[in-house]
């Protein structure tokens, strides 16, 4: 009877998958971080977890059981130095298998395999400020905050204006005192265009002028033009007295 005998088999003999593990573990004690195929990743959590609750206590006996499975010195001494430290607190639960995808080749799924511990985006996120969520929803509340210190900046900006002309001593006058005499100014204009135009006043009727010899060719009289039968009959007695 097979009972309990479901094991990850590796498409491999005893010895071949027995080495394949020992060289997983090894690598992932000295990368903290290693990609392989889904079912290589599930085997090595199932092996590499429980030398790495024997680290949590340094003894001779610890570490003669840590070798028994990794069969590397230097892999030993690192468990038992560097990573205890990162695991020391931690009461099981050291490895994590995370899903990438399928292979090119062969379309085979991959899997990422990680210590916990030396996770850096998790440990900035527990060590920092909790998490937030960012949605559409989000966006759209941080465009409409953004529009009314848009509006503020541009109210601010002819104060400003007016700032930098006193400090240029163009004008004495402050910022306030400047605008309140601009709304005056406003006020008046828009007063003398609501009033109604003057009515225009009646014209005294023109008199014509005229030059001084127009005048006096108008006062006198005409003088009688002498006719020419006047003249002939003036030129005769002459004629005779003479003769």
């Amino acid at each position: 009877m097979r009972h309990q005998k479901k094991r990850h088999k590796l498409g491999r003999n005893a010895s071949h998958r027995k080495a394949t593990l020992i060289a997983l573990g090894n690598a992932l004690i000295a990368h903290k971080r290693i990609t392989t195929t889904l079912a290589r990743a599930k085997a090595l959590r199932a092996f590499i977890e429980p030398v790495l609750t024997r680290a949590r206590e340094d003894s001779q006996h610890n570490r003669r059981q840590a070798f028994r499975r990794l069969r590397d010195k230097q892999s030993v001494t690192t468990l038992f130095t560097e990573v205890a430290e990162k695991i020391g607190d931690r009461p099981g639960g050291y490895t994590r298998v995370v899903r990438i995808g399928r292979r090119a080749g062969d379309a085979a799924p991959m899997a990422v395999v990680e210590l916990v511990d030396y996770n850096e985006a998790d440990a900035a996120a527990s060590g920092g400020s909790q998490k937030t969520r960012r949605t559409r929803r989000g966006r759209r509340r941080g465009g409409a905050s953004a529009a009314p210190e848009k509006q503020q900046e541009a109210v601010e900006a002819p104060e400003a204006m007016h700032v930098s002309g006193d400090a240029e001593g163009e004008s004495d006058v402050p910022a306030e005192a400047s605008a309140a005499e601009a709304a005056s100014d406003d006020a008046d204009a828009v007063s003398e265009a609501e009033a109604p135009a003057p009515a225009p006043e009646a014209s005294a009727p023109e008199t014509e002028t005229l030059a001084p010899e127009a005048e006096a060719s108008v006062s006198e009289p005409d003088a009688p033009v002498p006719d020419a039968a006047s003249d002939v009959s003036d030129a005769e007695p002459e004629a005779d007295k003479e003769g």
